[in-house]
């Protein structure tokens, strides 16, 4: 019997070693990416099964007063702390890594078998930690969540401003006419959604100045965006202040929809299918967001492209090459313009 389990585990880590090789020889990054999916998809999991399973652990469960969904954020946390520590080691170990011939270069892009082992057992040793450790994570994350939202806030716009330069190259008046067309489209949905917003957590007969503001203040923002984006100073584009008018109207929303069940203000009382969808857009919004980070942050444009570090004995960092392409150019243009006058 011991001889079966050794080979299955044997087989399984094989086969975990080939897989993991092969998405690397296409991209570190997506292999990354698929990561953070596992933790997306074992926190939800955990949030979900965990809760009985907490309530057995003495050095978690130290009063007979903590509720079922305090043993679900106790579970997510502890995942969430395990896989933060992951990623914090080896950005910290990747600090001043250039190019391919640095030693930790190998580290990024080989050796899965190890980081895989090194991820779970970081988050199994979360849920060894006291209560009071974990307090404290969660309230620094309260933080970090709300610089993510800014971080997505930035992707957002080089996302926009991508879209926008990209349609407005082609120089056609249907991409002109696309773009316009896309911009009202979003705004439009923007001031809906938040006079929907107004009839969900503004019930009739409450005072609930709080979620007014709140509402009030993200339709001020989508103002704001469309006169600063058509302002002759700045001479910005419609696209991206009606997408980012669009994403501060659904954080809005979201903020709102997580106020307490039983607050009088929250019209939708939270039932299990406004829980689910919320969270299932949110997770969705956060796996875009990453993948075009990783996308956009990466050495190549290809998200499936092989590591394209530079070797430093051969070749110079990549940003320096395209430097040179740039100078090259210029001085090109410069010996065609000098030419005919001379």
């Amino acid at each position: 019997m011991s001889c079966l389990v050794t080979c299955c585990a044997t087989s399984t880590c094989g086969l975990c070693n080939c897989v993991a090789s092969g998405i690397t020889k296409r991209s570190a990054r997506l292999a990354y990416c698929g990561l953070f999916g596992g933790f997306l998809i074992l926190s939800w999991v955990l949030r979900e099964v965990a809760a009985p399973l907490l309530e057995k652990i003495p050095w978690i469960n130290t009063s007979d007063t903590q509720t079922k969904e305090w043993y679900q954020i106790q579970a997510v946390l502890r995942v969430s702390m395990g896989n933060f520590l992951f990623f914090a080691i080896f950005a910290l170990i990747m600090i001043g890594v250039k190019d391919q011939n640095d030693k930790r270069d190998a580290w990024h892009h080989g050796g899965w078998i190890v980081k895989m082992v090194l991820w779970i057992l970081l988050v199994v040793l979360m849920f060894f930690l006291p209560n009071a450790v974990i307090s404290v994570y969660g309230t620094l994350s309260k933080f970090g969540a709300g610089l993510f939202l800014l971080v997505q806030v930035l992707i957002l716009l080089d996302f926009t401003h991508a879209w926008n330069d990209a349609w407005v190259e082609k120089d056609e008046q249907k991409w002109y006419i696309a773009l316009l067309v896309i911009s009202i489209g979003c705004y439009i949905i923007a001031f809906t959604f938040s006079g929907i917003l107004f009839i969900w957590f503004n019930p009739s007969g409450e005072d609930c100045g709080l979620n007014v503001f709140f509402i009030v203040m993200s339709m001020i923002l989508a103002f704001a965006f469309a006169i600063i984006a058509l302002h002759p100073a700045v001479n910005g584009s419609l696209l991206p202040a009606s997408v980012i008018s669009l994403y501060c109207a659904y954080v809005c929303y979201t903020g709102l929809s997580s106020e307490p069940r039983d607050y009088v203000c929250n019209g939708l009382n939270n039932t299990k299918a406004v829980t689910t969808s919320t969270l299932i857009l949110g997770m969705l919004t956060t796996v875009l967001s990453v993948l075009y980070s990783a996308l956009r942050a990466g050495s190549s444009t290809t998200f499936l492209s092989p590591p394209s570090s530079p070797k430093s004995g051969g070749k110079k960092p990549l940003l320096e090459e395209e430097e040179l392409e740039e100078g090259k150019e210029k001085e090109k243009k410069t010996d065609a313009e000098v030419r005919p006058l001379i």
